[in-house]
């Protein structure tokens, strides 16, 4: 809706911050909306982009968003906070405070056709002047008992299975993340598809045990 948005002389709010455990969907939402908006998706790390020789990161920010300014695109910045946190953490804080003012005239400055998406585990360390900057604040948290159940029945569909498994997952998994049941589930799949038989609840507990999710505890 550019248009009516131009019509109104409203700006277009095309800055998202997500922020919620690992695994809970983060780096799928930006995927999402790249594919419905029809762009190219480009996933940056940001802990990537700190580089040990002085003013070469804040040099790396602003590439990295003129880039963005001039090939439409879904410019991802996973861990986030690996540079919007460190003004206050890092030993180098005068460096990074430079950083951290060379990403907030980045973020003003940020126009054109392109969305940015930033993702972080932790908001609470995120600098408060970066955080005013997003126009979309999202939050991603662990499923619960009714969103893991809807989504180990998406994940378990017409595969054969012991009776009352899907129940058994659920109360199995519970305090993982979304990542994390799709992998024990698949890997489960794996075992059955190797073994040729049904889906059972061993099955589920080997590749629990094997995969040893990082349980959050409720």
């Amino acid at each position: 809706m550019k248009e009516k948005f131009r019509e109104h002389d409203v700006s277009i709010p095309n800055k998202m911050v997500m922020f919620g455990p690992p695994g809970t969907g983060k780096t799928l939402t930006a995927s999402y909306l790249a594919q419905r908006l029809e762009l190219p998706l480009v996933l940056v790390r940001l802990d990537a982009l700190i580089q040990s020789h002085l003013g070469e990161t804040g040099s790396n920010v602003r590439k990295l968003f003129e880039y963005a300014r001039l090939n439409p695109c879904v410019l991802f910045l996973d861990e986030f906070d690996a540079i919007g946190r460190t003004r206050e953490s890092n030993d180098e804080v005068k460096e990074m405070a430079r950083v951290v003012n060379t990403l907030l005239q980045c973020l003003d400055e940020f126009e054109g056709d392109s969305i940015l998406v930033a993702a972080t585990n932790l908001e609470t360390q995120l600098d408060h002047a970066i955080w005013r900057r997003f126009d979309t604040k999202m939050t991603y948290s662990m499923p619960d008992e009714d969103s893991r159940r809807l989504y180990i029945s998406k994940l378990v569909g017409t595969f054969e299975q012991e009776n009352s498994l899907e129940d058994y997952i659920c109360e199995r998994l519970a305090g993982c993340s979304y990542a994390d049941v799709e992998q024990i589930v698949l890997k489960a799949k794996r075992k059955a598809i190797i073994r040729s038989t049904p889906l059972q609840k061993q099955l589920i507990a080997d590749a629990y045990d094997e995969y040893r999710p990082r349980v959050l505890q409720g």
